[in-house]
C-alpha cells in the first residue's frame, strides 16, 4: 500500500512552547487514521502544519512524494488536501448549493479575465462545475436541500454539509476536525458510515481527530495517540485500547467500559 502523506519529525514551537515535538506520521492510501489525545496534545497544530496553516519550526510535511512544508494553504488544497473544522464554518448567508461551488472554485478551469468580462469559456466552466456539484450532493442525499440557507439545515445535516464541501475541492487526503463534535448516538453513527463510504466511493484517504472513543474505535484502522504534542502510542484499535501508557493518559474511562 502506497504512502500518501508523511511527516518526518515535524516540530511547532511557539516562544518556549512546543505544541507538537518530533512528530513522524505514516498515512497509507485509502486508510482511515485516528488521531487522538486529550485537549490541548497538539492535535490541531499538526492539522495547521499539514494544511500550510503553520509552517514547522522543524521537520518535513511530504504529500505523495512532494515536499510541501511552509506551502500556503490555497497551494496545498489544489495538490489535493482539504480539512473540515471543529467548529463549523459554512457561509451562513448562503446556501447548500453555493457553499459547495465556492469550494469547487478551486477547480475552475478559467482565469480572471474570462470571468471578468463573462467569456464563453467561464461560462461553460461554471455550467460544468454546477452539474458536478448536484451530482456530489445527490450521492451523500443533500441534493434535495440546495437551495436551502446552509445555516437552516439540522445540525447533522450540516456537518455533512462540511464534510461534503471538502470533498469538492476533489481531495486525495482528507483530514476531519472532530466531525462527530456535537452530535448524538444515533448520528454519531450515521457519521461513521458516512465516512466510511466517502472514502471508498470517492477513493479518498482519511486522517482524523476525534473525541468520541466509540467513533474512532468503531472506524479508524489505525490510531495515533498525542500527549503534549508527543506521540505517546501508534497501534491499531484493540492496541491502543491495551496501552497502559494510553489508559493511563487518556483511556480509562473507555478501558473501564469496554
Amino acid at each position: 500500500m502506497s504512502n500518501v502523506l508523511h511527516t518526518d519529525n515535524i516540530t511547532m514551537q511557539f516562544g518556549g512552547l512546543k505544541a507538537v515535538s518530533d512528530l513522524s506520521l505514516e498515512i497509507n492510501q485509502g486508510g482511515i487514521i485516528g488521531l487522538i489525545g486529550p485537549n490541548g496534545a497538539g492535535k490541531t497544530t499538526v492539522f495547521n502544519m499539514i494544511t500550510g496553516v503553520y509552517t514547522p519550526t522543524s521537520g518535513k510535511v511530504i504529500f505523495n512524494d512532494q515536499d510541501i512544508t511552509g506551502l500556503k494553504p490555497d497551494r496545498i488544497t489544489a495538490l489535493g488536501i482539504a480539512r473540515t473544522f471543529q467548529n463549523i464554518r459554512l457561509f451562513q448567508t448562503m446556501t447548500v448549493m453555493e457553499n459547495v461551488m465556492i469550494s469547487k472554485h478551486v477547480r475552475l478551469k478559467a482565469n480572471l479575465a474570462e470571468a471578468v468580462l463573462g467569456l464563453p469559456r467561464y461560462s461553460r466552466a461554471r455550467l460544468k462545475q454546477y452539474d458536478e456539484c448536484m451530482e456530489l450532493l445527490h450521492k451523500v442525499q443533500l441534493d434535495d436541500v440546495v437551495n436551502e440557507q446552509a445555516t437552516s439545515l439540522p445540525y447533522g445535516k450540516q456537518r455533512r454539509l462540511e464534510i461534503v464541501r471538502a470533498l469538492a475541492t476533489q481531495p486525495s487526503l482528507l483530514l476531519l476536525d472532530e466531525p462527530a463534535a456535537g452530535m448524538n448516538p444515533n448520528e454519531s453513527q450515521e457519521l461513521m458510515q458516512f465516512i466510511a463510504r466517502i472514502r471508498d466511493e470517492f477513493n479518498i484517504t482519511v486522517l482524523m481527530i476525534e473525541h468520541h472513543m466509540e467513533v474512532v474505535m468503531g472506524i479508524c484502522e489505525r490510531i495515533y495517540v498525542l500527549d503534549y504534542g508527543v506521540t505517546l502510542a501508534e497501534g491499531t484499535p484493540a492496541e491502543i485500547q491495551n496501552n497502559e501508557k494510553v489508559i493511563a493518559a487518556y483511556l480509562g474511562a473507555v478501558k473501564k467500559d469496554a
